[in-house]
């Protein structure tokens, strides 16, 4: 008899779901131990007996996308280049894991890839980064991601509730079961490359949220983890949503669940409380929820920042020329920074009023203070991104046009992306950090900002910026301002 703790998701990814575009094309199994390996049957639960001569500590990394960049071949043959994406939290994780613990990631890539040409880049994928691409069609994607993912989670999870069509709109039903196929595709290819006695399965953010039902209906036995990037509504704000049982049963399917802040696991163990009946021991800092006869432990595991490879890319030559570069463009300004996603909850336009009256009161301040705000490329689509785009531009060009001068631009909008170590570059020189967002997961551009300012008093001196200026007492200081409470 299958478990309740998953049979709703089964039913809903069965063949009687909608299909969308293409028949996936399924790729070869991968061994992960001797033997031959036959393909499993859906509908057939497996447990986690089979032997294995597996040794080497191993964790599979899944997350929405590979930490991957992808592009063209220059050489104009149509084939597709690789490399890793320094920036991507998921490829940074690796280094806290140990250098005995084999990585292997599981995740989509952000270009389309053709299918003729899928089972070509899966192949050099898995051999070269140990990656396993999840492909997923355009059209399913878009119901996804730019769906169920953006339309509903997304808000719903920074309390805003959808009561409007421009809002996300009444739940649409189609999204989430696109949202529910998506997460079987990925478990598929979890599936191919586990090895359920050895392996360590570590799901990622809220895009994959039913993800341990499929893996746990087919190795009971999985050592499997959650983590979530986001906030975690209280109860009041996550029981609008109509799938609010469907996914706490998901989530519970793990061993262990990891939030930011214990304000979100707090609320995380409310809803469970309130919505499934569920009770939860805590004892030393141990929170333990017991379901299905196992215990689901709940973890507060604030992410952090990779210090090392900030200090690294704070003393190539490139990020000391931008540095230098900065200096000179913004000599005898005071350069105030803001790093955003164009997102509406990150209140970049409240930052860029709160420059206008700043402006406005402080006459003396006209062409010495400056605003550089870097706004990273929108994640999401629709009418509120757009919204969020026209009116930040719309903002800068009043402030500019109303208290710019010859020589003196005091809002700088960079809009395009830019390389990491020029984002570290802007870092250096900016005197403060302005973080306005709404409500936010953990924002990891102040910290980013701490270490960058710490490394800049030596920075200076390698460059020979004002070797005469007198040193003084509050130099490599730094200043970090919360403008808006974003918890």
């Amino acid at each position: 008899m299958v478990s309740r703790s998953y049979s709703n998701l089964l039913d809903l990814a069965s063949g009687d779901a909608p299909s969308f575009g293409r028949e996936r094309k399924r790729l070869p199994r991968v061994a992960t131990f001797a033997g031959i390996l036959t393909d499993l049957d859906d509908e057939n639960s497996v447990g986690s007996d089979a032997p294995s001569s597996f040794t080497q500590d191993r964790m599979i990394i899944v997350g929405n996308q590979l930490p991957l960049r992808a592009h063209r071949n220059p050489d104009g043959s149509g084939g597709w280049c690789f490399s890793w994406d320094e920036d991507s939290l998921l490829l940074q994780l690796k280094d806290g894991l140990g250098e005995d613990v084999e990585v292997i990631y599981v995740g989509s890539l952000k270009e389309e890839i053709a299918p003729s040409e899928q089972d070509d880049v899966a192949q050099t994928l898995l051999e070269t980064f140990k990656c396993v691409p999840a492909f997923i069609p355009p059209d399913l994607f878009t119901k996804f991601y730019h769906g169920f993912c953006k339309q509903h989670l997304w808000p719903l999870f920074h309390y805003m509730l959808p009561l409007s069509p421009d809002l996300g709109g009444r739940f649409d039903r189609s999204l989430w079961q696109a949202y529910v196929s998506v997460n079987k595709i990925f478990a598929d290819k979890v599936m191919e490359v586990i090895s359920p006695d050895d392996d360590y399965v570590w799901v990622h953010d809220y895009h994959l949220m039913v993800l341990p039902t499929f893996l746990r209906k087919r190795f009971n036995r999985v050592k499997l983890g959650f983590f979530l990037h986001s906030p975690f509504p209280s109860s009041e704000i996550y029981r609008t949503l109509p799938v609010r049982d469907e996914l706490l049963r998901a989530l519970l399917n793990s061993d262990l669940i990891g939030f930011h802040t214990f304000d979100y696991a707090r609320h995380f163990l409310s809803c469970c409380s309130r919505m499934l009946g569920l009770s939860y021991q805590s004892k030393r800092g141990y929170i333990g929820l017991g379901y299905y006869g196992r215990t689901v432990n709940i973890k507060i595991l604030p992410v952090g920042i990779h210090i090392g490879q900030l200090q690294s890319v704070l003393n190539l030559p490139e990020t000391e020329s931008k540095v230098a570069e900065l200096h000179d463009r913004f000599r005898g300004q005071t350069v105030m920074l803001g790093v955003d996603d164009m997102d509406i909850f990150k209140g970049i336009s409240l930052k860029l009023l709160a420059m206008e009256q700043l402006l406005t009161q402080h006459h003396n301040k006209r062409g010495e203070v400056v605003l550089v705000q870097i706004a990273n490329p929108a994640r999401g689509r629709g009418r509120n991104v757009q919204e969020v785009q026209s009116e930040t531009k719309a903002a800068v060009r009043r402030i500019n046009e109303t208290f710019g001068s010859p020589g003196y631009t005091p809002v700088v909008l960079i809009d395009s992306p830019l390389q990491f170590y020029e984002r570290i570059a802007y870092y250096t020189i900016a005197e403060c950090c302005l973080v306005t967002a709404v409500r936010d997961g953990m924002n990891l551009i102040p910290y980013e900002y701490i270490i960058c300012r710490q490394g800049n008093e030596k920075l200076d001196e390698t460059l020979g910026l004002n070797p005469s200026a007198p040193k003084k007492e509050h130099a490599g200081c730094f200043r970090v301002y919360w403008m808006l409470p974003h918890h």
